[in-house]
């Protein structure tokens, strides 16, 4: 379903640390029907193509236009008639100071306008009209800033320990954790799921699970993966993937979101990540 679509990306140099932003245009409008993949970063998902763009549905309840996406939406489908999208990736610390709360970071799925009121659809606007892929980049990145300086502050130990958690592939004792940052495991537990939305068992289990699922998603058997990504045995996987996502593991290995990851997202700072071959090529840069 990629071949027909152009993909952009910021230059690294004008990159924001904890921030990822990729821009998708169909050459043709046509009709898309895409399962998302849960990931461990909040999604911003700005529909640029008008009227007649982005739906989407979960767990019954379905909406229109641009959306927050939380880091474990469950079952999530986006459909629609879908032009140009603007797709930007926020690690959880970020996505508080953004948002303006740790609510929705974890799991809600809410309109662009329910969190940020009349500013989505005027930053929606100008983002439309701008004239080329690198001109939007620098306009989300300049909103994105401007929310940062005002937003909430994670504490520093919450930021460190998230950075453990995903540079282990979410294969860490919280109690080891709580030890490193000179925590209770009470205050690290009420502290980091206050300022970054879920439990820091609850991070360790969604940073494993996108783990698993590019390892799925590049070709690996299940029962190799299960065993690569810290999985008891492979029923505990596709245990974890049904939670996820709603689907099999056989399912996330073919969802098309996941096909375009090494192109959209370049330097993606998840650990361990597998590169594939087979990428379509990218759109502006």
């Amino acid at each position: 379903m990629w071949s027909g679509v152009d993909i952009a990306v910021p230059v690294p140099s004008d990159r924001l640390p904890g921030i990822s932003m990729a821009g998708f245009r169909q050459r043709v409008p046509a009709p898309v029907d895409i399962a998302m993949v849960a990931h461990p970063s909040v999604t911003l998902l700005i529909d640029l193509s008008g009227d007649d763009g982005l739906v989407y549905d979960t767990q019954g309840r379905s909406g229109h236009g641009s959306v927050v996406i939380g880091m474990a939406p469950g079952e999530l489908r986006v459909t629609g008639l879908v032009g140009e999208c603007l797709q930007i990736r926020l690690q959880p610390g970020v996505a508080a100071a953004v948002l303006g709360s740790s609510a929705g970071v974890s799991g809600s799925v809410e309109s662009l306008a329910a969190v940020w009121g009349r500013d989505a659809g005027r930053i929606e606007e100008r983002l439309r009209t701008a004239r080329s892929w690198d001109e939007r980049f620098a306009m989300a990145a300049d909103v994105v800033r401007r929310r940062i300086g005002d937003g909430l502050q994670v504490d520093p130990e919450a930021a460190h320990i998230w950075r453990r958690t995903v540079a282990s592939g979410g294969r860490v004792r919280v109690d080891g954790l709580a030890d490193e940052v000179g925590w209770s495991r009470k205050r690290l537990w009420a502290r980091f799921r206050a300022q970054l939305g879920v439990t820091p068992k609850r991070a360790a289990q969604l940073v494993r699970f996108d783990h698993a699922a590019h390892l799925l998603a590049a070709g690996l058997p299940p029962a190799d993966v299960a065993a690569e990504s810290g999985y008891v045995d492979q029923p505990h996987l596709h245990r974890d993937v049904k939670a996820f996502t709603g689907l099999t593991p056989t399912a996330v290995a073919a969802a098309p979101w996941l096909a375009i990851d090494d192109v959209a997202w370049p330097d993606s700072w998840r650990a361990g990540r597998p590169v594939r071959s087979g990428a379509p090529s990218s759109g502006e840069r």
